[in-house]
């Protein structure tokens, strides 16, 4: 009797909560009133914190939805949506409250909600530059200052880049979400932006050793890029027409490389890819920047399907757990599918996981335990999104008894020292070594 009056209750909380979620742009306070009424009505499928804070010192909140919501769950992947780190860039922000609005009442409700929270733990982030959206006074489509932090920095060429040297200061807003992407396993995102209408995706920076001489730089899971890209494109109302803004560039299909859009230093999406092993692609949604409010409950209406649709994406592919002979979890382990190696080696996490976004084929799986000979697995991969699980394929070593040291990736331009290796015209021993590495990651 308890728990069903409790219920009653939280269904009573959350319906005042709904009911004050309306189409209008929630400030600082209105977020966190929202953000902290949800949670409060259902905590036990709900967690919220603070990663961080911004120049001025504002929270840069994160809800978290799911069966577990405060920790990581063996075999349950982690996806996460970020919007509004250009803080003159507002629909974002206001989606992914609503987006919290529909999957928090739709929970125990809706089938397909339900499964796809009971299978993904889910991290919605509404303001990255809370700074910046407080210090947009006068909107406009098309820029006001309030795109940058505090400090006056764009937080979308702040962070570390893989083919140049990025020498922007990092910021505290920046070096909250490398932290946070360090702390979780997350295996897909999306950044949303706006003033355009289109799915771009990695690489936003390139060189020659991603074709990028020829106006594309090409990650080596292109593919699966451009299904995610085409996967929100044509579950949007409009964005697959790949119509462009007043008369600007037209994107077919409503997806581009982001290179072939425009070259980009710093740009988070690629920074996930490389270092967090996070599938990330940018999602402009809107032609104007700061459109009026009263046009938000249609960005709503032509963006809803998309956004679920995408989160099921990070059921694609394979994933498993790696183990030694006693059957205890091996962390920092290379598992990586055969002929996509990463330039920063894909690793399992603290609890041996390791999550592999591809398409449906056959593929080879390369489990590595540095110093121990390499297991291969060959695995035919099918379409589970629909089922919200991945397949799963686990590794045991039955000769390794130790745990590997932990081990990072150097944040420096890999991609230049790859070419710098590849240009030489008398190598040096150290070079060798390097393009000996690389050859056998790109093989």
């Amino acid at each position: 009797m308890r728990a069903a009056a409790g219920d009653v209750a939280g269904i009573l909380c959350l319906v005042s909560v709904a009911a004050a979620l309306d189409f209008k742009y929630h400030h600082a306070k209105e977020l966190e009133a929202y953000l902290k009424g949800v949670h409060a009505a259902y905590p036990s499928f709900t967690h919220l914190h603070s990663i961080g804070r911004s120049v001025e010192g504002r929270d840069l909140w994160v809800l978290v939805l799911g069966r577990f919501p405060t920790h990581h769950k063996i075999g349950i992947p982690e996806f996460k949506y970020v919007a509004n780190m250009h803080g003159d860039e507002t629909v974002g922000r206001e989606i992914l409250l609503h987006l919290i609005d529909f999957l928090v009442t739709s929970y125990r409700r809706d089938p397909v909600i339900t499964r796809l929270l009971n299978n993904t733990r889910i991290h919605i982030m509404p303001t990255m530059n809370p700074d910046g959206f407080e210090a947009t006074k006068v909107r406009d489509c098309y820029y006001t200052p309030g795109r940058y932090n505090k400090n006056g920095e764009d937080l979308n060429r702040n962070f570390p880049d893989a083919f140049e040297n990025n020498n922007a200061t990092i910021q505290p807003e920046t070096q909250a979400v490398m932290d946070w992407i360090k702390n979780e396993t997350f295996v897909l995102s999306a950044n949303l932006h706006g003033g355009a209408l289109v799915a771009s995706y990695t690489f936003d920076n390139g060189n020659s050793v991603t074709g990028s001489m020829k106006g594309y730089s090409r990650s080596p899971d292109d593919d699966v890029f451009i299904h995610l890209a085409k996967t929100y494109s044509f579950n949007h109302a409009s964005m697959y027409k790949g119509t462009g803004c007043d008369n600007r560039k037209t994107f077919p299909e409503g997806i581009t490389n982001g290179y072939s859009w425009y070259q980009l230093e710093g740009g988070m999406q690629d920074y996930n890819y490389i270092w967090g092993q996070c599938f990330e692609i940018t999602l402009e949604l809107s032609c104007c920047k700061y459109p009026p409010a009263d046009q938000l409950e249609k960005f709503w209406r032509d963006n809803k399907a998309a956004l679920i649709e995408y989160i099921k994406q990070v059921h694609l592919g394979v994933k498993g757990q790696i183990t030694d002979k006693n059957g205890t979890p091996i962390p920092n382990a290379i598992v990586e599918a055969k002929g996509r190696a990463h330039v920063c080696p894909y690793r399992t996490n603290q609890q041996g996981e390791y999550f592999l976004l591809l398409l449906p084929g056959t593929y080879v799986i390369n489990a590595t335990v540095p110093g121990f000979k390499s297991m291969l697995k060959t695995v035919e991969i099918h379409d589970n999104t629909g089922n919200f699980s991945a397949l799963k394929q686990d590794f045991s070593f039955s000769e390794v008894s130790i745990r590997p040291e932990v081990a990072s990736c150097p944040k420096i331009p890999l991609y230049r020292e790859l070419k710098r290796a590849s240009a030489a015209v008398k190598p040096t021993l150290h070079i060798l070594g390097l393009m000996t590495v690389m050859l056998v990651i790109f093989n």
